[in-house]
């Protein structure tokens, strides 16, 4: 077997495979033998059918069988022996003609190349990394609404100054149908209140999306669109009143801080609050940590600039999948996908030439530090190595969970290291102003 290669250009190469009836004669032959000994055909005793007649039946697929086989073994191990950084897979070129009764044969394969470049980690605009702090309004926020939570409630008959009303947001155009809880301090503007004022169980309140709410981050998760979608669209909804009531604060006492935290864990409302303050920025700091992770990304993708071999690759999404494409299909497959080809390029560069790569010790110890947490939140705060090890081991055997627990291990390690490489600027926000500058 000979394969040799020509480059069209940087990006797109033909592999030709030359194949001799040396090559395949001696494993035809021996498939051809072991159907000869289990053939059941009419007139001949089992193991006795002449082999003309197995030729005759068998001889053509067998043939097509091995010669497709040592093709994709050869394949793989010439692109691997030459290192040729590939992208999709060999693609055959079309061959109506090939004469399947001669001895030898020659076939051509379409092969998209991977792009030279260079990853530049220093762009002239430094990324933002924000840091995220809990303010005291969002501290003093979280102490009443846990008074709340463990407070005593009741119902009343109208809305009034500081009740919270429950019932249900709805725009059918927009597929808008949420039940939410307001209070109607969360609502803005006197025109909006009024509404609410005097309202009872069964109402129905018409409200516009526009300045509904006070908080900017609230349009999210009740309207599902951002503050700016909800003014610009200023769609009309309807608020069903289900439920009104009134909360009695709990008082800030040792068994108010023993039930949030354990006995004796809290002691008094500062430390409450610190405690309050402390959660928070953990759970802020990954979300600045992901937003960060999404701008370096952004940014690496518009200042690296290379070429891709696109006409293979749309060929090549055309052909690969289960169902086979149009080709209009695989050029809006190739448009959606382009953007995170490049990623793929890019990342893969820095992880090869920076050694990131995740070692399976490394993949365990991370998902024993996982392990631990998750067995803490239940109360186990000091587990054996052993039963760390084996749970670790149970959780390792699972290959969906070894995939997942190295994207995470391996985002973690890229934002280290993009950290220490990139650079970036630290801006000090309120999750408030952190929600306004990145969502809206």
């Amino acid at each position: 077997m000979n394969i040799t290669r020509e480059d069209i250009d940087d990006l797109n190469a033909v592999l030709k495979v030359d194949i001799a009836q040396a090559d395949y004669q001696d494993k035809v032959q021996t498939v051809l033998d072991n159907y000869r000994k289990s053939a059941n055909i009419p007139g001949f005793r089992k193991g006795h059918v002449p082999m003309s007649l197995v030729k005759k039946q068998y001889g053509k697929a067998v043939l097509v069988d091995e010669v497709n086989k040592l093709l994709q073994e050869n394949l793989q191990k010439y692109l691997t022996e030459e290192k040729l950084d590939v992208l999709g897979n060999p693609l055959p070129k079309g061959q109506d003609d090939l004469n399947w009764d001669a001895a030898d044969y020659s076939f051509e394969f379409e092969l998209g190349l991977s792009p030279k470049f260079e990853v530049d980690l220093k762009p002239k605009k430094a990324i933002t990394e924000y840091k995220i702090v809990a303010d005291e309004k969002m501290i003093d926020n979280q102490v009443t609404s846990i008074q709340k939570q463990y407070g005593k409630i009741s119902p009343v008959e109208e809305v009034k100054e500081g009740v919270e009303v429950t019932g249900t947001l709805a725009n059918e155009e927009e597929e808008i149908n949420k039940d939410v809880t307001l209070e109607l301090s969360s609502i803005k503007g006197k025109r909006n209140t009024d509404k609410f004022l005097g309202a009872k169980v069964g109402d129905v309140l018409e409200l516009k999306s526009k300045n509904l709410f006070e908080e900017a981050g609230v349009y999210q998760s009740r309207l599902g669109m951002s503050e700016d979608e909800a003014s610009e669209k200023n769609i009309e909804l309807t608020f069903t009143i289900k439920e009104i009531n009134a909360r009695e604060l709990a008082d800030l006492d040792q068994e108010l801080f023993d039930k949030i935290y354990g006995k004796d864990t809290v002691k008094s409302v500062t430390e409450l609050k610190d405690k309050i303050k402390q959660e928070a920025e953990a759970q802020f700091e990954q979300q600045a940590d992901q937003q960060l992770l999404n701008d370096i990304t952004e940014t690496l993708i518009d200042n690296t600039k290379f070429e891709l071999p696109a006409d293979f690759l749309k060929k090549w999404l055309q052909q690969s999948g289960e169902k086979e494409l149009t080709f209009e299909e695989a050029v809006e497959e190739y448009e959606r996908s382009e953007k995170g080809l490049r990623y793929q390029l890019i990342e893969g560069k820095i992880i090869t030439e920076n050694e990131l790569q995740v070692k399976f010790e490394e993949l365990k110890d991370y998902a024993k530090t996982m392990i631990k947490a998750q067995m803490a939140q239940f109360g186990q705060l000091d587990p054996s190595e052993e039963e760390l090890d084996n749970i670790a081991a149970r959780i390792l055997s699972n290959q969906d969970e070894v995939r997942r627990l190295s994207e995470q291990l391996m985002n973690r390690k890229l934002l280290d290291f993009f950290k220490e490489n990139v650079k970036l600027k630290t801006k000090e926000v309120t999750f408030e102003e952190f929600v306004k500058e990145v969502y809206n």
